[in-house]
């Protein structure tokens, strides 16, 4: 956006919060203030009110973040039209990838340096969040492309299968090491479980499995929800009773190491697929086709 003001309106009405909105553009509270007082005198409207704690947009705000967005998106395919009169060849801009914890702390990091080696002038940064907070955010327009898991769709996103993966229950390596049989499921559930949080898309898919097997998660002796598949594992070393569901691409170290082991279980089976995604009906940014091209080819 030309006018930085607009920048600054249009994360407080992402954040609904002056704080959060200066960290986001690394300034000062009573900059953000400011700078939207600024801009309701050029207005003459109130473009926020405050409901108790809360703050919420006027119809005047909600009307100027419209404007706000568009006006971003068309800076951002200019900047991109005039990249490609530059080079026609390269991809260059600006790229926010969005990608579930899995892919963003396991995946995507060891393919993070070749391709930004073979495109230097693309500005890249990575958003880990849950498949829920990434669509959110691809539908706001805070992010390019996305990466996520779990079986929810969006109408208003397009998905695209990036690559396979299963979910495993781990437990802390024991003497005796894994079981040579897999568990009866009852015996498995009866432990206490360590889960990823609503909204994740390994929760989902393991809620999915347990209700095509007539169980009930709300049944379970969940111990603990957690937002990362490192915060579940690190439960895991310090509770020999617990069990916990995370990816088998997110335990090469401890398995290798002896501090996790999985456990099968009976009739259990919990494959999934990562996809990449987008909002649907609106073209990829050049940047954003480069590295979803590359990651096929990762794959």
């Amino acid at each position: 956006m030309s006018d930085f003001r607009l920048r600054v309106f249009a994360a407080v009405a992402r954040h609904l919060s002056f704080t959060k909105a200066g960290q986001e553009l690394f300034i000062s509270q009573p900059a953000v203030t400011r700078h939207i007082h600024e801009l309701e005198a050029q207005y003459r409207q109130r473009l926020l009110e405050r409901l108790g704690n809360r703050i919420a947009l006027t119809e005047a705000g909600r009307l100027l973040l419209a404007h706000a967005e568009s006006a971003a998106a068309a800076q951002r395919q200019l900047e991109e039209q005039l990249d490609a009169l530059r080079d026609p060849g390269a991809a260059a801009g600006r790229l926010r990838l969005g990608s579930s914890t899995t892919l963003s702390q396991y995946v995507l990091p060891g393919w993070l340096p070749a391709f930004q080696q073979r495109y230097p002038q693309v500005v890249l940064t990575l958003h880990n969040a849950n498949s829920e907070q990434i669509a959110d955010g691809l539908l706001r327009g805070d992010l390019d492309l996305g990466f996520v898991e779990g079986r929810s769709r969006s109408r208003d996103l397009h998905y695209e299968l990036l690559l396979p993966d299963e979910l495993v229950a781990v437990r802390r390596a024991t003497p005796a090491g894994p079981p040579a049989m897999p568990l009866p499921l009852a015996e498995a559930l009866a432990h206490p479980l360590i889960l990823r949080e609503r909204g994740s898309g390994t929760l989902e898919v393991l809620e999915f499995a347990l209700r095509e097997l007539k169980v009930r998660l709300g049944s379970l002796h969940v111990a603990c929800y957690l937002n990362s598949t490192e915060a579940i594992k690190g439960y895991l070393e310090a509770a020999p009773e617990a069990l916990g569901f995370v990816s088998r691409r997110a335990l090469t170290r401890e398995l290798a190491a002896g501090q996790l082991e999985i456990v099968p279980i009976e009739g259990l089976h919990l494959p999934r697929q990562f996809e990449a995604v987008w909002v649907q009906g609106e073209p990829l940014s050049r940047a954003a086709q480069r590295f979803l091209s590359f990651a096929h080819s990762q794959c």
